[in-house]
């Protein structure tokens, strides 16, 4: 049934169908095969979203946690059941929608179901985890101005996974290269910033 839906259409079904919030986990279970692409979305909300600094560590230990899944190659997003109990805020999915008409219109354009086994073959969908492992760290590193840019290539991630389009897949693949590597030309701030993070984290305890 939601096979037919492009990437926007998904967001405006969850709005109309699921007013106000819904679990975590019942909104994956509703897209099925379109999971994993739903669940970067919903990780990817405080990267766009109006939120104190800081929100790359809410958004980066999610997507990594999804990466691993894939590298691992499953089926289904595994969430520990405090995290699929969590409300979902269907307004919220509504203004990442807005915040990103342009760049959503401009992939939906492009993509289309093709080339599927960029999407599923067990090589293609280590190679997409392990990219977003990484990515998923480092973005949750507090290095400044990192949050649009990390959040923009993931994104594309997401539509490639919604249009299971291996195309996309592709696009994401490049702009996820390009954005380690000119991290890696920063390597100084990036340990800073992971020092910053272990600084953070031990204060915790």
């Amino acid at each position: 049934m939601h096979d037919a839906l492009s990437t926007r259409g998904l967001f405006e079904r969850i709005a109309r169908d699921h007013p106000g919030t819904l679990p975590l986990g019942e909104l994956l279970d509703a897209f099925s095969e379109r999971a994993f692409g739903v669940f970067l979305l919903v990780a990817l909300l405080p990267a766009f979203l109006p939120l104190p600094a800081g929100a790359g560590a809410v958004s980066g230990p999610l997507v990594s946690l999804m990466g691993l899944q894939l590298m691992l190659q499953a089926e289904h997003p595994w969430l520990p059941r405090w995290l699929q109990r969590r409300p979902v805020s269907t307004a919220a999915i509504e203004r990442l929608r807005v915040r990103l008409a342009r760049p959503l219109a401009w992939l939906e354009r492009i993509s289309r179901p093709r080339w599927q086994p960029m999407i599923d073959h067990g090589a293609a969908k280590a190679c997409t985890g392990a990219l977003l492992v990484v990515l998923g760290a480092v973005l949750a590193l507090p290095i400044p101005l990192t949050n649009y840019p990390f959040g923009l290539a993931l994104m594309v991630f997401a539509v490639a996974l919604i249009e299971r389009d291996g195309i996309t897949m592709l696009l994401a693949w490049a702009l996820g290269a390009l954005q380690l590597l000119l991290i890696s030309l920063f390597v100084d701030d990036v340990a800073n910033g992971l020092l910053a993070l272990v600084d953070r984290i031990a204060r915790w305890f």
